[in-house]
């Protein structure tokens, strides 16, 4: 300690706790001014810090006391079993995609970009905007802000073709994340115990949505230009299933695309099965050598529920997505959730609102392409020289990752654990499939911090690989 009193009796009052009893009291500050010759703020000074170190307990007004010794019991929780019952899904551990990795290592994992690509100072001075405002004190509806829904049924309205009755905002529902809304879709529309499409690979969270909702995930193969129309066919007619989840813009994991005539193909196979196919446009300001596309601008029937998220483009802490739907079906989702949350934070809604219809914003996403594609190319650069067995199928024209093959004898779990030992974190592609995976994949994101180190973890990947080929 830097008071050399205080660290005597804190000295000397170790040595008389080594002795004394549990629960004995300490001699009171008085007597410790006096016996050390001390003034009363160094005695206090040495109590705070034997306080602090756990061996003393004050009690006010009585005096200070050793910390009596108590027997550690673990707890006994086994009575839950009994009550719980098995889970209607199994328990996952948290996904690859929502770990921090280390300050100093290289992060590869993550399913968010970097600061540096958000639009940093709208977001802040839009939260302040906000809190000044009544949206900081008051309820928002239930469905959101009107303001808002109208911003998103604009959006989408904007681009809907002549003859397309265009989304209104009543059509509209605000979400805290899309997350959520693949939750209550799941719930609303689909059910439990009944069948589900679902693209595989597909996103890992709506994988663990489904598997909480008690639906039954039917996987259909989708590639780089989606999935096969017959193929989708086959699997309503032969599962009876009514509601198909698809990404047809720069999917997660794999970047895809679907290109117009295949989204014309598939709408056509949902519309013939009078059926529902959730376009989840998650990366919608994201692309980088195309624009997103929405399926949804082509159906004015109701077959389209349409997901809109805003949480990657402007910022993980304003989660604020939406869901457009028509009909009955919207009027069940809003039910939903009304039960499960009952409504959005105004604060966030009226941030979101404010960043995306200041002119900065659209400044900010015609220079994002740029700074993605410069990250992009650079991890595909860094995995051809450092990593020449991954094999990409495509490069993704928009979106945050590359999805690579790696050789089928690859024990991803190993080859994870040695490249974290390194420094280096990725994420197995196993977390990406909703039935048994098709094949040997990593899932890595190009946009997050330091993509100076890319070349380094690739490195790191290829040198893990090399040593699993000589084992």
């Amino acid at each position: 300690m830097a008071d050399d009193s205080a660290a005597r009796i804190v000295a000397g009052l170790r040595a008389w706790i080594a002795q004394a009893p549990p629960g004995a009291r300490l001699p009171s500050n008085r007597a410790l001014t006096a016996e050390y010759g001390a003034s009363p703020v160094t005695v206090q000074k040495a109590m705070r810090a034997l306080s602090a170190l756990g061996l003393v307990e004050p009690r006010p007004g009585v005096g200070t006391f050793t910390r009596a010794v108590r027997t550690v019991r673990p707890p006994d929780y086994g009575w839950q079993t009994g009550a719980l019952r098995s889970p209607p899904a199994r328990i996952p551990p948290v996904a690859t995609p929502m770990r921090v990795s280390s300050p100093d290592g290289i992060g590869l994992h993550a399913g968010y970009p970097a600061r540096e690509l958000l639009p940093e100072r709208l977001v802040r001075a839009a939260l302040a905007r906000a809190a000044r405002t009544d949206a900081a004190v008051a309820r928002s509806p239930a469905a959101g802000l009107p303001e808002l829904r109208a911003w998103f049924a604009h959006e989408l309205a904007e681009a809907a073709p002549v003859g397309v009755t265009p989304p209104a905002a009543r059509d509209v529902v605000v979400l805290p994340g899309s997350q959520s809304g693949l939750s209550s879709i799941f719930r609303a529309l689909v059910g439990v115990g009944q069948p589900l499409l679902m693209e595989s690979p597909s996103y890992w969270g709506a994988i663990l949505a489904a598997a909480q909702a008690g639906v039954h995930v039917v996987p259909v193969p989708s590639g780089p230009t989606g999935p096969d129309p017959d193929e989708l066919a086959r699997a309503f007619a032969e599962t009876g299933a009514r509601v198909f989840y698809a990404q047809p813009t720069y999917a997660n994991p794999t970047g895809a695309q679907w290109p117009p005539s295949r989204a014309a193909q598939v709408l056509d196979v949902v519309r013939a099965h009078a059926a529902f196919v959730v376009e989840d446009d998650w990366a919608h300001d994201l692309g980088i050598d195309t624009t997103a596309q929405p399926l949804a601008v082509h159906d004015d029937a109701g077959h389209v529920v349409y997901l809109r998220s805003l949480t990657k483009s402007v910022s993980p802490a304003v989660r604020v997505a939406a869901v457009i739907a028509r009909g009955p079906a919207r009027d069940r989702i809003l039910a939903d959730r009304g039960a499960e949350s009952m409504y959005v934070s105004g604060l966030l809604q009226a941030a979101a609102l404010d960043v995306v219809t200041q002119p900065g914003w659209r400044t900010h996403l015609r220079n994002l392409p740029h700074q993605l594609r410069a990250r992009r190319d650079l991890l595909i650069d860094s995995l051809a020289e450092h990593v020449p067995d991954a094999h990409l199928d495509h490069v993704p024209r928009g979106g945050l990752n590359l999805w690579a093959r790696l050789p089928d004898e690859t024990d991803l779990d190993r080859l994870a654990r040695d490249c974290e030992a390194d420094g280096v974190t990725i994420a197995p592609g196993t977390e990406w499939f909703p039935a048994e995976p098709s094949g040997s994949f990593i899932r890595l994101n190009y946009s997050g911090p330091n993509p100076d180190r890319f070349p380094e973890g690739a490195r790191v990947i290829g040198k893990a690989l090399s040593r699993q080929r000589m084992s």
